[in-house]
């Protein structure tokens, strides 16, 4: 058998139509076929023709990838289909609520790293905050494993959203 090559994240971008059960049919290609989703993002972006982007990624090989843009593409409510990754400079951001508990010199040290990070306050009481923060996934996963000796109790987060960079879209 052919060396498939390493297996790599990849961030693929797809137009469909904003329509019932579309979502539910992305989905179920990726489980039926044992691919595994490491985050997934739906919104709409043309209300005049019902469009959605929907964002996944997901890792595989190059092989793996191919196969998975092919049969995003032969889905009948999908316009277009582009892997991210590998067409080009792209800009890809998640948001991430982060609640972290404590007091004294553990709240100080909280507000600190948040300021590093460029996190926002967004809830405060005398024993919580609740950070909010955007950037690119190494950049989350930092300041979560930041917060984690400082009183971590509770973390949401968005998929990755990305769009490619210069004049060209989907």
């Amino acid at each position: 058998m052919k060396d498939q090559g390493p297996i790599a994240k990849h961030t693929i971008s797809a137009i469909v139509d904003n329509e019932a059960g579309v979502l539910a049919r992305v989905i179920g290609l990726f489980s039926g076929r044992g691919y595994n989703i490491e985050s997934l993002t739906v919104a709409s972006v043309d209300e005049t023709k019902a469009r959605s982007r929907i964002t996944v990624v997901t890792k595989g090989t190059r092989m793996v990838i191919e196969q998975i843009k092919a049969q995003l593409d032969r889905l009948v409510p999908v316009h277009k289909v582009a892997d991210l990754t590998i067409e080009g400079s792209f800009v890809s951001r998640e948001l991430a609520l982060v609640k972290v508990c404590g007091e004294g010199e553990m709240r100080v040290e909280a507000l600190r790293i948040a300021d590093v990070f460029r996190a926002s306050v967004v809830d405060s009481t005398r024993t919580s905050f609740v950070f909010e923060l955007t950037g690119a996934s190494d950049k989350l996963n930092a300041f979560i494993d930041l917060m984690r000796d400082l009183g971590l109790v509770e973390v949401a987060r968005t998929g990755g959203v990305a769009l490619s960079r210069g004049k060209t879209g989907l």
